[in-house]
């Protein structure tokens, strides 16, 4: 398929022929490429959770209210959001770009982008992704605002702000996830209505993490599987050129 072939042909499939097996295997690749996703900062904050396990399916299924996008899947990806692991994501990408800096710069260039990149991955990123209750983020947007009426700067960094970021980087994944399976020849119905409580209870996930969205995975059936015909507003109503 083309990406144009991918895009018509990925629908949200509230209903899935279960008659017909999905190779955990492809699904597994297909999570690879969606590790291929941009990802603010590159922190990657995020886990997959493939689910194959029937007993669990049934969990899920009630967690997402019975529906039939979930009920008839044979498998589903749980995308989890983990700003809680911001210091150890922040550590694998210094340590990652230690080397790389070393291996790809040039030499008259390595020492400031080390220093720099051992602040930014250092310093500023558990910085900017840490919270206590509102007011580590308090702190950071009079730091960022103060500095904005010298300068530009990024001033959306309160709390809730950096936990939307992290949250987008885990959909971007998400999305390159769909795209995957739509090329395998997989359907997939993207899931926020569920009990996110129960589905950590189901999951055993802990106080920090967050559940991003729910995946269900199959094949579409035949006359069940898609509502109707595709609406989409007319693409004036959505497009501005500036």
């Amino acid at each position: 398929m083309t990406l144009s072939d991918m895009l018509h042909h990925r629908r949200a499939v509230r209903h899935y022929d279960e008659n017909k097996a999905v190779d955990s295997d492809k699904v597994r690749e297909c999570l690879k490429l969606a590790q291929l996703a941009p990802s603010s900062s590159n922190m990657q904050l995020y886990e997959f959770y493939h689910i194959t396990d029937q007993a669990v399916l049934k969990q899920l299924s009630e967690a997402c209210l019975g529906q039939g996008a979930a009920s008839t899947a044979p498998q589903m990806v749980v995308f989890v959001a983990r700003q809680d692991l911001h210091r150890e994501r922040a550590r694998a990408v210094l340590a990652f770009q230690r080397g790389n800096i070393s291996r790809t710069s040039p030499p008259e260039k390595v020492a400031g982008r080390l220093k720099n990149t051992e602040f930014y991955y250092g310093k500023l990123m558990p910085f900017i992704y840490a919270r206590f209750f509102g007011l580590v983020g308090l702190l950071r947007q009079i730091i960022a605002r103060s500095a904005g009426l010298f300068r530009p700067i990024v001033v959306d960094v309160s709390e809730a702000d950096v936990r939307t970021v992290v949250h987008k980087s885990c959909g971007l994944a998400a999305q390159t996830f769909m795209l995957a399976m739509a090329e395998q020849g997989y359907d997939t119905c993207p899931l926020e209505g569920l009990d996110s409580r129960m589905v950590k209870r189901i999951l055993n996930l802990p106080r920090g993490a967050e559940i991003n969205m729910i995946v269900s995975c199959g094949i579409r059936k035949e006359g069940r599987g898609i509502w109707g015909e595709r609406f989409r507003l007319p693409f004036e109503s959505v497009y501005r050129e500036i």
